[in-house]
């Protein structure tokens, strides 16, 4: 079966209690029993895991091929405006790569956000809540 790995970076395991105006009361658990179920669905296999530290991401980057992932998708949080590392991991993941983002980063700020990781994924969906998680899983599929 094709196996996925899921990442969600810094904060995203604050869902449900982090700016409830913004996510809703949604957590983290919730987003992947339902990503599994979608999985299983369209077929993958879904592992997912969330950090906060930059370095751990990038190792499970590093280790998914080995790992047996065939692709990848990523919210990189915070990490995707600053991290050129992160980045770089993504180009020689050699996997196929779609990121989301729960909020639309264009919508959010007054001054437009720039993604440096997305310029390493096939595709970006955001502004769709938990639901960019699912339509992001269903692009990822495909690519598959």
């Amino acid at each position: 079966m094709t196996k996925v790995i899921v990442l969600h970076g810094p904060n995203l395991n604050l869902l449900g209690r982090r700016e409830p105006f913004l996510y809703d009361d949604v957590t983290l658990v919730d987003i992947n029993e339902e990503l599994r179920r979608l999985g299983r669905e369209v077929g993958v296999d879904v592992h997912c895991r969330q950090s906060n530290h930059e370095g751990q991401l990038i190792d499970w980057i590093q280790t998914a091929r080995s790992d047996g992932f065939h692709g990848l998708l990523i919210n990189p949080g915070g990490l995707g405006y600053t991290s050129l590392i992160l980045y770089e991991a993504l180009l020689a993941a050699d996997l196929a790569v779609v990121e989301v983002h729960l909020d639309n980063l264009y919508e959010r700020d007054t001054d437009p956000r720039y993604s440096s990781t997305a310029k390493a994924a096939k595709g970006v969906i955001m502004g769709f809540g938990p639901d960019s998680y699912l339509l992001g899983l269903r692009a990822l599929s495909k690519l598959l």
